[in-house]
C-alpha cells in the first residue's frame, strides 16, 4: 500500500512539472513571436478562419430558425397532414420520401463501395497503375456537380431505361453520385489499420478473406461510418440530381416506379413556385432537423458498433 500511495504521488509531481513546463504565459509567448513573426501570422489566419467558419454557420442555422420556425408554429398542425393539398402544403409524404430515398441509396452504394475498397487496398497490387487511374477516377467523380448527375440519370433512367420519373431513378443517380465518396472513405479507413494485424492474421494460419473480415474489416467501421455518415448528408440535402430523375410528384409513392419528391425538392419547388414562400421556410427547419436527427443517429449506431467490436 505504501509503495503505491508513494507511486501515485510520484506520478502527480511529474504531471505536475509537465504542466509547469508546458504553461506559458501571454507575455512570454509574444516575445517568442517576436523571433517567428510568421508563426504569429499563421497562428491570426488560424483563428479567422474558424471565426469565420463558425460565424457563417451561426448566421446559417440563426436565419432559418429566424424564418422557419414562425412559419412552423403558424401552419401547424396542417403542414404535417399525411396527404399533400394546395391548401396545407403538407410536408409528410416528402419526409417520408426522404426517408425511403435515403435507404434505398445507401442498400445500393455501400456495399458495392466497401467491396470496391476492399478489392482496392487488399487485393489489388499496391501502387499498380490500375489502382491509380480509380482513385483519380473516384476523386474526379466526386467534384463533378450534382446536377450533371441529375442528367445522365434523366438520359440513362429516365429515357432509356424507360423507368420514368420514379423513386428507383433517383435511388440509383444518388446511389453513383455517393459511392466515390463511400469508396474513398472506405479505402482511407482499411489503409489506416497497421499491417501487424494482417500479419499476425496470416502467422496463425488465417486465409486473405477471413482475414479482411474478421480482423480489418472491424477495426476500419469507426470511418467506413464516417463516410456512410457524409454520404447521408448528401442525399438527404440534394435537389438537383432527382429534379430530374425523381420528379416533383408530392406524394407517397405505392412502388418504386412512381414519382416523389423529397424534402429539398419540396423546398425548392415551393419557393419557385412564389406562393409558399413561408411553408418553404419551414420545410427549411424541419431538412435542418432531420439532418441532424439522422447524423446523430448515426453517430450512435458507430459508436455502439465500435464499443461491441472492443
Amino acid at each position: 500500500m505504501e509503495l503505491a500511495e508513494k507511486g501515485t504521488v510520484v506520478r502527480k509531481e511529474n504531471i505536475d512539472i509537465a504542466k509547469g513546463i508546458n504553461f506559458r504565459t501571454w507575455q512570454q509567448k509574444l516575445r517568442e513571436y517576436k523571433h517567428q513573426p510568421l508563426s504569429l501570422l499563421l497562428k491570426l489566419l488560424m483563428i479567422l478562419a474558424m471565426v469565420l467558419s463558425v460565424g457563417v454557420l451561426i448566421l446559417l442555422i440563426g436565419y432559418i430558425l429566424i424564418k422557419g420556425v414562425p412559419s412552423l408554429i403558424h401552419y401547424f398542425p396542417s403542414i404535417f397532414s399525411w396527404e399533400y393539398t394546395s391548401e396545407n402544403v403538407s410536408m409528410t409524404p416528402a419526409i417520408i420520401n426522404t426517408v425511403i430515398m435515403t435507404v434505398l441509396s445507401l442498400i445500393i452504394a455501400v456495399p458495392i463501395g466497401i467491396f470496391a475498397a476492399i478489392y482496392l487496398v487488399e487485393y489489388a497490387k499496391r501502387g499498380s497503375r490500375l489502382v491509380k487511374i480509380i482513385r483519380i477516377t473516384a476523386e474526379t467523380l466526386s467534384g463533378i456537380p450534382s446536377i450533371v448527375y441529375g442528367l445522365f440519370g434523366y438520359l440513362l433512367f429516365v429515357i432509356t431505361l424507360g423507368l420514368g420519373y420514379s423513386l428507383i431513378s433517383g435511388a440509383v443517380t444518388l446511389a453513383i453520385m455517393i459511392l466515390p465518396l463511400i469508396i474513398r472513405t472506405t479505402e482511407e479507413a482499411l489503409l489506416s489499420v497497421p499491417d501487424s494485424y494482417r500479419e499476425g492474421s496470416f502467422g496463425l494460419g488465417a486465409g486473405r478473406l477471413r482475414t479482411v473480415f474478421r480482423i480489418v474489416l472491424p477495426s476500419a467501421v469507426p470511418g467506413i461510418l464516417a463516410g456512410v455518415i457524409l454520404a447521408i448528408g448528401r442525399i438527404v440535402g440534394e435537389s438537383a440530381a432527382l429534379i430530374f430523375t425523381a420528379g416533383t410528384y408530392a406524394a407517397v409513392p405505392d412502388s418504386l416506379t412512381d414519382s416523389a419528391r423529397t424534402l429539398s425538392v419540396h423546398m425548392y419547388a415551393l419557393l419557385s413556385e412564389g406562393l409558399y414562400t413561408e411553408q418553404a421556410h419551414a420545410a427549411a427547419v424541419v431538412l435542418l432537423v432531420l439532418v441532424i436527427g439522422i447524423n446523430a443517429l448515426s453517430g450512435f449506431a458507430a459508436k455502439k458498433l465500435v464499443s461491441k467490436g472492443n
